[in-house]
């Protein structure tokens, strides 16, 4: 419920006749004031009220019981999630509780979890939330406020460096009492920043006290979550149990969710493997993300009987952007213009005709498939936002919009590498025996890390319009553990990575451009930019003051970045293509920003 003001003056007044009966006590003078809910938005209204018994998306009566079996490719070797250190088992996030939990309907909303509600300043200054007196973790004991305290600073200490980053706007957190807990925020600009809170993992105090957190290994954790570690075989399987008496099991937020009673995740070193292993019913879901497994490898017999159903599902989730990102830490790259000349070097149509069966989009913004992605010339709200920076752009950025270079399709890339050789050549890189090199003489060579061999059918074309431009590429494979350890130290020259997004960008965007993270290890800011006007342009989108002008300064800064040529873009698709064995069961209602896994059930 909202305080009235009438509320909030009659609460004054008695505080004043205290402070006149009592004058050495204290009190404050002043308390903004708050509202109280069962959920947080960022800008619009809640969907469900406070007195809705599940979401819409669910069956409430889906029957519990049975295994779902998925596959994992690589391995792992511990189950901390929150450490640079070591590869986490996958699904070992569904042992944890949050605060609040997000509707997968709704852009951005979430509702009461382990915080049964929650008190916000009208402006926005604090947060207070009101733990459930029901919350348990796995071992019985309650989750309090120490707990959540104690989580927050754990992760600021000894966390990932994303969490500095991603909570840089929180001044502190206090524990009010066993069952409240206040987060203070240095202004209340960030709208979306009581949101990011609510996302906020609670760690048991009482088990990690005396525990070395960086220790990457797998002694089982402990949570509050609907799913507990059951059994694993290290780097080869693990299987996670539902908790039979669940705590939060009959909330609405969880009513109609997490049915199977067992989940197992195997693990298939080849992805090849992996599908030939779903295909003969070793395990039960797939969602397949090789456009060439979509259209040839799917038949056979159990597709034909609907032992194995397939289909595509369309989703509204915003596709971020994918694609071979420039390490400009290297040399060879730190030129804007050398970036641009390898993006003409790609030839999407030819792959998308010979190699994806013409079943993807070119991802031509950096939000992709969203109202946010730039499109067009700049909106006149737009160039005001970019004009103080007019001396820092180029002057594409307030002219012209941004299109990615296009072919026919037919292989015949001529004229996009005749560009590129211009390109290359403004920018000091010259032929010489049939090779591309610098002023004094080094030849222009560099590697582009893959963790798929899959991929390796896509970059190879790639490499050979390279060996066209006299550019000597070499392409390596290597496995999960190597990939992410050389990813997180920045040890490449070209790689291919995913930068998702949500519906309402904020505080995650300081992580993947800031420049205040390019030096930091483990940081999602691959590319290595240091751009100041970049850094103001996500501190705009932080303090955003409505969707209207959240909506514009991203589009600015996605132009910035389009002309940035950081990544060469890749392509999405706006639905997932999955396939399951017919034991298994989903609601009628798909969710809108999400495939919904755990409200489906046995059969």
């Amino acid at each position: 419920m909202r305080l009235s003001q009438g509320f909030f003056h009659r609460k004054l007044f008695l505080v004043t006749l205290l402070f006149l009966f009592f004058p050495f006590s204290s009190f404050a003078t002043e308390t903004p004031e708050t509202t109280l809910s069962h959920g947080l938005d960022l800008y619009g209204e809640l969907k469900y009220p406070a007195d809705f018994s599940y979401f819409d998306y669910v069956n409430p009566e889906a029957p519990k019981g049975g295994t779902l079996r998925q596959a994992a490719i690589g391995t792992f070797d511990t189950f901390n999630d929150f450490i640079l250190k070591g590869v986490a088992a996958a699904g070992v996030g569904m042992i944890y509780d949050t605060l609040m939990a997000s509707a997968e309907d709704e852009p951005f909303s979430q509702y009461g979890l382990l915080a049964e509600k929650v008190e916000l300043a009208q402006n926005r200054t604090f947060v207070i939330f009101h733990l459930n007196p029901k919350a348990r973790f796995h071992d019985g004991q309650p989750v309090t406020s120490a707990d959540v305290v104690f989580t927050f600073n754990l992760l600021l200490e000894q966390g990932q460096p994303m969490y500095k980053r991603y909570y840089a706007d929180v001044s502190g957190v206090e524990a009010l009492d066993p069952s409240r807990v206040k987060f203070t925020f240095k202004d209340g600009n960030n709208a979306e920043l009581p949101l990011i809170v609510g996302q906020l993992v609670v760690l048991p105090r009482h088990f990690w006290q005396g525990k070395d957190f960086n220790d990457a290994g797998l002694d089982l954790p402990l949570g509050s979550g609907p799913y507990q570690v059951k059994s694993f075989v290290p780097g080869k399987t693990v299987s996670y149990e539902r908790v039979s008496d669940y705590w939060a099991a009959d909330l609405p937020v969880n009513k109609g969710r997490y049915n199977f009673n067992t989940l197992v995740f195997d693990y298939y070193r080849d992805a090849t493997v992996a599908l030939e292993a779903f295909k003969s019913g070793e395990y039960d879901f797939r969602h397949e993300n090789v456009s060439k497994n979509w259209a040839t490898l799917y038949k056979g017999p159990q597709f034909n009987d609907g032992r194995i159903v397939k289909k595509e599902i369309v989703h509204l989730i915003p596709q971020g952007i994918q694609g071979f990102v420039f390490n400009t830490r290297r040399l060879q790259f730190t030129d804007r213009r050398v970036r641009e000349a390898l993006i003409y070097a790609f030839d999407f149509e030819w792959s998308n005709k010979n190699l994806f069966y013409d079943q993807y989009k070119r991802s031509n913004s950096y939000f992709s498939n969203s109202e946010m992605a730039a499109v067009g010339p700049p909106s006149p709200a737009e160039i005001e936002l970019l004009k103080p920076f007019a001396g820092q752009l180029p002057a594409e950025v307030f002219k012209d919009s941004y299109h990615l270079p296009t072919t026919d399709g037919n292989g015949n890339n001529r004229r996009n590498l005749r560009q590129a050789a211009a390109l290359l050549k403004s920018s000091g890189w010259l032929i010489k025996d049939k090779k591309l090199v610098d002023e004094s003489g080094n030849p222009f060579v560099f590697e582009i890390l893959l963790i798929s061999p899959a991929f390796e059918r896509i970059v190879l074309p790639f490499k050979k319009n390279l060996a066209r431009l006299g550019i000597e590429t070499e392409v390596r494979v290597v496995d999960t553990a190597q990939y992410l350890n050389r990813v997180r130290e920045f040890d490449f020259d070209l790689v291919v990575w995913s930068f998702g997004q949500s519906n309402s960008p904020g505080n995650e965007q300081r992580y993947y451009w800031h420049s205040s993270v390019a030096d930091t290890s483990g940081s999602r800011n691959l590319a290595g930019i240091k751009d100041p006007v970049v850094d103001a342009l996500v501190e705009k989108i932080i303090h955003a003051p409505d969707r209207a002008g959240l909506v514009t300064r991203v589009r600015a800064l996605d132009r910035v970045l389009q002309w940035g040529f950081y990544v060469l873009p890749h392509w999405h698709i706006s639905s997932f293509r999955i396939a399951y064995w017919s034991k298994l069961a989903q609601p009628e209602l798909v969710p809108k920003y999400g495939l919904g896994l755990m409200t489906w059930w046995v059969k």
